[in-house]
């Protein structure tokens, strides 16, 4: 991949397409949150634009480390879950009674935090001794495993803003299922995807490197 003057990657123009169209609609909506008096849902619009450019800063700011290694392919697939979730879901959570779009995020999110772990634990590994170079089958059992990890974490953020904020993100109610109910459907649909991507990741990165090896 070429460089630019300042040593930032060029990027294929569906990618670039990709990003700032997502980035654009997460502005308008934080916008029109803001003079709706929606204050929160304006700072999580923030907050989503500040991670559609994670990969730009591993760039600028990786230096020499690992980081600057982390395909934008996934920064691809981050910035689309991204707009989904803060355009349309918290759209839909917050106006309207519909509970079933948390299924595709959270599916989405399980499948990117995989394929990002995957990509992490090759890139850690790609500088040892030849023998020394984790196998396809273990990267894709660590993927998993850090995958499902980063899952329970964000049930450990719902569940900490709900009890320091009042929110109300686990679907908790007095004297019922519903938080719990909640709390499993979300991870059981975040392994689904979880799985899902580590065969996809697996498979896929395994046949491209044999076509490298012929």
């Amino acid at each position: 991949m070429k460089k630019t003057f300042n040593h930032l990657p060029v990027l294929p123009a569906f990618h670039q397409v990709t990003w700032w169209v997502c980035r654009g609609l997460i502005f308008v909506w934080g916008v029109v949150m803001l003079f709706s008096g929606h204050t929160t849902e304006f700072l999580e619009a923030v907050f989503g634009i500040i991670f559609t450019h994670l990969w730009d800063l591993f760039q600028w700011l990786g230096g020499k480390t690992f980081i600057t290694q982390v395909p934008y392919r996934l920064q691809t697939m981050l910035n689309v879950l991204l707009c989904f979730a803060i355009v349309i879901g918290t759209t839909i959570n917050k106006f309207t009674t519909l509970d079933i779009i948390d299924i595709p995020e959270h599916f989405m999110s399980g499948y990117i935090a995989t394929a990002g772990s995957y990509e992490l634990a090759i890139i850690i590994q790609q500088k040892r001794p030849k023998d020394k170079v984790l196998s396809p089958a273990l990267a894709a059992m660590f993927a998993l495993a850090f995958g499902v990890m980063l899952l329970v974490g964000w049930e450990f953020y719902e569940y900490t803003m709900d009890r320091l904020y009042g929110l109300n993100l686990q679907r908790t109610a007095f004297d019922t299922e519903a938080g719990l109910i909640d709390t499993m459907v979300d991870l059981i649909v975040g392994t689904c995807g979880s799985v899902l991507s580590m065969f996809v990741t697996a498979f896929s990165k395994n046949k491209k490197g044999k076509k490298n090896n012929e």
